[in-house]
């Protein structure tokens, strides 16, 4: 894949990555930086990508849930299965609000991040308006954790 293999490529294939549920920024970030991109640039294009799906996970989960619901049964235990982890990650978030939210997302392990922290807001119907910053929040320390931890702390200060 030429395309991917120049700079801007590396950029679109580190924003793309971003955007995958569970992996999200957490490769992203050191699959760009091990690519030659600069962790900088690696952590911003990763966090944009990362972000961009939230809106419309908090806005439509709960309709596009439904509707796979109706046009294929079958998955409907996959689905459910979805809900009942938004479900026990919410407490926290039921508990704290924004700060909650806020660490879902920060926190880069398995089972958190934007598309969590954007599931569990939309299952407690919090409003866009006060979950976005939460998770935007979260998912730019997230990014500065992964950097550190992709690149060290030495390299990033000098």
């Amino acid at each position: 894949m030429p395309f991917f293999n120049t700079y801007f490529g590396k950029l679109v294939y580190t924003f793309l990555i971003s955007m995958v549920p569970i992996i999200e920024l957490r490769a992203a970030v050191p699959i760009a930086y091990s690519s030659g991109v600069n962790i900088f640039v690696a952590v911003a294009v990763s966090v944009i990508g990362n972000l961009l799906p939230v809106p419309f996970i908090i806005i439509f989960i709960k309709k596009i849930f439904a509707f796979i619901r109706k046009i294929m049964p079958k998955l409907d235990s996959f689905v459910t299965r979805l809900e009942e982890r938004a479900e026990k990650k919410s407490d926290v978030v039921k508990k704290y609000a924004f700060w909650g939210l806020f660490i879902l997302v920060a926190i880069p392990l398995p089972g958190t991040g934007a598309w969590t922290g954007a599931l569990v807001a939309a299952f407690l119907e919090m409003k866009l308006k006060d979950a976005f910053p939460a998770i935007a929040l979260g998912v730019v320390c997230a990014g500065i954790i992964v950097a550190f931890i992709t690149c060290g702390a030495g390299a990033l200060v000098s």
